[in-house]
């Protein structure tokens, strides 16, 4: 075979290679949101059941006789594998109920649902809610914006005896009173309420948890990033990132500093490997401004694995989450083509946009989950066919 023979047959070979790749990955809208009675505004991802269906949260929509809000005090629903939308609740806010979910839900093993909302019940400062197999809701937990603080804008994550466990954001204007950067806090299955740690803000503490949730390993400590407090570079702080042992002992690991030379304002949930690395994401700052991909050491020495210039995508939400190849997955807000990215960050530390969103397929994604299979799932905030936002797969 002489030497161009044999080039043509290379050439043709990648050609089909590079084809096949391409059609092996699919990114697809599994739900566009009408913005109406079946929601608008999905936020923070969805989780996913054993039979393959979706659950999460919008932060409006539902029922649109909501006190004070026209447009719905926001809903729970489930997509199946069909890509069928349900329902679940409709919020009905304050006093009797809450209103404006922030992130997604959790669920146990009978199916039941569990999350927080940012407003409304009895004091009008949030509640933590279960929602049963047949559609019940109960209220089980009413903030008063006192010391137990107010306004949750984290999920919940629950151990194995039944205890739920979340953050309260707080408010710098002085609405919570006592608790103004933030609580984290217990509520067992009894219904017992414990404010484990309240949030002094900078420069010795964090403050403000947002998005995502607590990360809880298997002795049970607890992992999480708060937007402000720490550095004092930024007007409130930079963020830091924290570890609560079961034991009830804060620990701050990481104080972002921001400016060019590292990240800040982290939100969103954080990942961790066995060796106790933790890895996230900034939503802002580095040396291009837009945000930052990190890893912590259990030691506490923090690496920048990824500076976002916005070709890649701008304002990292939701955190990220991370293969058992060391690879970490996530969302920005805008980039891209100017309205986010899905991307994924090799171990090796090369960052590869797997999809970039158009504002047909949705705007301001928020939150990934991962399937055992390398499936990604999640949720834009807006925009789709009709603007309420989507549920969106990328199949590798």
């Amino acid at each position: 075979m002489n030497p161009s023979s044999r080039s043509a047959i290379l050439t043709y070979t990648v050609v089909l290679v590079l084809a096949a790749l391409a059609q092996a990955q699919t990114f697809a809208i599994l739900y566009n949101f009408t913005g109406g009675s079946d929601g608008n505004g999905p936020i923070g991802g969805v989780i996913r059941d054993s039979a393959g269906n979706l659950y999460g949260a919008a932060n409006a929509g539902g029922d649109l006789n909501c006190p004070n809000n026209p447009f719905g005090c926001g809903a729970v629903f489930e997509v199946t594998t069909d890509g069928t939308e349900t329902v679940l609740y409709n919020f009905a806010g304050p006093p009797s109920d809450g209103a404006f979910p922030l992130t997604t839900v959790t669920r146990d093993k009978a199916g039941n649902i569990y999350g927080t909302t940012y407003y409304g019940g009895s004091s009008g400062q949030g509640t933590v809610f279960k929602i049963d197999t047949h559609g019940n809701e109960k209220v089980l937990y009413s903030f008063t914006g006192g010391s137990d603080g107010c306004l949750p804008a984290q999920g919940l994550v629950r151990d194995s005896a039944g205890s739920l466990y979340g953050t309260t954001y707080g408010k710098l204007e002085g609405q919570c009173f006592s608790s103004n950067y933030g609580t984290i806090f217990k509520l067992g299955s009894a219904g017992d309420f414990t404010v484990l740690h309240t949030f002094a803000g900078p420069p010795s503490d964090g403050g403000s948890p947002s998005g995502g949730h607590l990360t809880m390993d298997k002795a049970g400590n607890l992992y999480g990033v708060t937007g402000d407090g720490g550095g004092t570079a930024c007007l409130y702080g930079c963020g830091v990132l924290y570890e609560l042992s079961k034991k009830g002992k804060f620990r701050m690991l990481h104080s972002f500093a921001g400016g060019t030379s590292d990240g800040c304002h982290p939100v969103g949930s954080v990942a961790r490997d066995i060796y106790g690395n933790l890895y996230g994401t900034t939503n802002g700052c580095g040396s291009k401004g837009y945000g930052t991909i990190w890893k912590v050491s259990a030691a506490g020495k923090e690496t920048v694995l990824h500076e976002f210039d916005a070709s890649d995508g701008r304002y990292p939400t939701g955190g990220v989450v991370r293969d058992s190849k060391g690879n970490l997955y996530g969302v920005t807000g805008y980039g891209g083509r100017g309205f986010g990215t899905l991307y994924e960050l090799s171990a090796k530390g090369t960052l590869m946009v797997l999809h970039s969103f158009e504002g047909t397929d949705g705007v301001l994604a928020d939150g990934v989950l991962r399937t055992t299979k390398g499936t990604l799932f999640g949720t834009t905030v807006k925009s789709g066919t009709y603007d309420g936002g989507t549920v969106w797969s990328y199949v590798p």
